[in-house]
């Protein structure tokens, strides 16, 4: 174990400037959503002075449409944005795996059926399919993790798909089932190692879309309900003050930008380190 971390302690040293400042972002990220409560100066959901309230020692970015403390709001936002957006995007990437790996390694009727279930989810437009079912189920955190885990298991199943059925034509492989190796056995053994690079330049990506995701429905309002905060609804509650030259409504979406920039500098650092290239 401390070989072990001495060699990653020493990647992480050799990690180039834009890895190093993706690493940063991120760190800052977490690190404001774990300790949120106490980095917070008042509480998510306390109306704490007037409505739009400027900047100032007690306000630091004034306050929103309903006298709630912006910092404290964006704070939380950072919260429940991440975690939410972390939770659907491991549930699509379970889904969309183990159905992609199951499709390709059995083949036959079995992937015929996935892959036309598939097809017919992903002509349904995502935003459209989300706002319907969302409409119908209500509007929980419960109910939004699992839809939007659903439309990203979709686009997971189909690169799972693709890249497994390389791998499944290789000669180990093939090795492996004359041995007489069962399907689950090759699916866990002999293909999900060889496929780790392309699924985790996915992950990244899926994990940017669902931030966005989340924000655009929270925007419409049917993602994160109040009280709680979140990236799009602070946007959409403070939108108004863009007219007056204030900065407010661009803060949460600044916050969004760089997070997709921070989980794209360390996704690329990883692939990069994956694909066994030197400098």
């Amino acid at each position: 174990m401390a070989l072990l971390g001495s060699a990653q302690a020493h990647r992480l040293r050799l990690a180039p400037v834009p890895a190093l400042i993706g690493i940063s972002l991120l760190a800052a990220y977490i690190l404001v959503a774990v300790l949120a409560p106490i980095l917070a100066p008042f509480p998510e959901a306390q109306i704490v002075g007037p409505k739009y309230a400027p900047r100032g020692a007690e306000f630091l970015l004034g306050t929103d449409n309903l006298g709630r403390d912006m910092l404290s709001r964006l704070i939380y936002a950072t919260r429940n944005t991440i975690a939410i957006s972390l939770l659907a995007t491991i549930l699509g990437f379970v889904a969309g795996t183990a159905t992609g790996l199951l499709a390709a390694t059995i083949g036959g009727w079995v992937e015929g059926a996935l892959g036309r279930f598939v097809d017919v989810a992903m002509a349904i437009p995502q935003l459209i399919f989300a706002l319907l079912v969302l409409t119908l189920t209500g509007t929980s955190i419960t109910a939004l993790i699992f839809v939007i885990g659903f439309v990203d298991s979709t686009r997971v199943f189909r690169l799972v798909r693709s890249v497994s059925s390389s791998v499944l034509a290789l000669d180990f492989v093939e090795a492996a089932r004359l041995r007489g190796e069962g399907y689950f056995w090759i699916m866990r053994r002999e293909v999900l190692p060889n496929v780790v690079a392309p699924l985790l330049a996915e992950f990244g990506m899926r994990f940017c879309y669902v931030v966005l995701f989340i924000s655009s429905l929270s925007f419409l309002g049917l993602g994160i309900q109040p009280p709680d905060a979140d990236w799009g609804s602070m946007v959409r509650e403070n939108a108004g003050l863009i007219s007056y030259g204030e900065i407010a409504p661009l803060l949460p979406a600044a916050a969004i930008a760089l997070c997709a920039i921070a989980v794209n500098l360390v996704v690329d650092w990883f692939l990069y380190q994956a694909s066994g290239l030197k400098s």
